[in-house]
């Protein structure tokens, strides 16, 4: 029920809205708990452009995922926040993930890959991507400082939005703002 309201409240903050300060206010206004932490930008920020180490050793980009608001997030198999969070962020992919909205994952810095492989068996998760940024390209030039970061992706690639540190990506809150996102598109 508190879902539901949130979302009506964004679409009323989001109809009354004419520019995209109001837009950013509406989506704050959802923001509850851990969610608090979440930063929203006054403009859209570029990304890295640089590739990424995908499972199967192929190379990625965060531009394959235009088209889809994504929230990207830069862990380690050594940090213990990245471990509270990434159920979180598997159930967030496992009920709102498809063609609007995706869930992605970047280890950053020296992470195996069995020790990646294995960090996701202990905790269950298995519809998440084990991509690598081994030389930490990316979150160099992202300004990832510290681990747990998760930035929010829109559809023309842009961050818009990111949380220094682990939260319940799987609280209403959070279901909340991308709900609110993927109903803007």
């Amino acid at each position: 029920m508190r879902i539901l309201r949130q979302i009506v409240l964004y679409t009323a903050l989001a109809l009354g809205a004419n520019t995209a300060t109001a837009d950013v206010a509406a989506l704050e206004a959802l923001r509850d708990g851990d969610m608090k932490k979440l930063t929203f930008h006054s403009e859209p920020q570029p990304v890295s452009a640089q590739p990424f180490n995908t499972w199967d050793g192929g190379e990625g980009y965060l531009a394959d995922y235009a088209g889809k608001y994504v929230v990207l997030n830069f862990w380690a198999t050594w940090c213990p926040p990245c471990l509270k969070e990434m159920p979180h962020l598997s159930e967030l992919q496992s009920e709102m993930g498809g063609a609007s909205f995706e869930v992605v994952t970047i280890a950053t810095g020296r992470n195996p890959p069995q020790a990646m492989q294995r960090f996701f068996e202990d905790i269950n998760v298995d519809n998440l991507p084990l991509h690598t940024d081994p030389r930490q390209t990316i979150a160099r030039e992202m300004a990832v400082l510290g681990l747990p970061i998760t930035v929010i992706l829109n559809p023309e690639g842009e961050e818009i939005a990111r949380m220094r540190g682990d939260a319940d990506w799987s609280s209403d809150s959070a279901k909340a703002i991308v709900a609110a996102l993927i109903a803007g598109m």
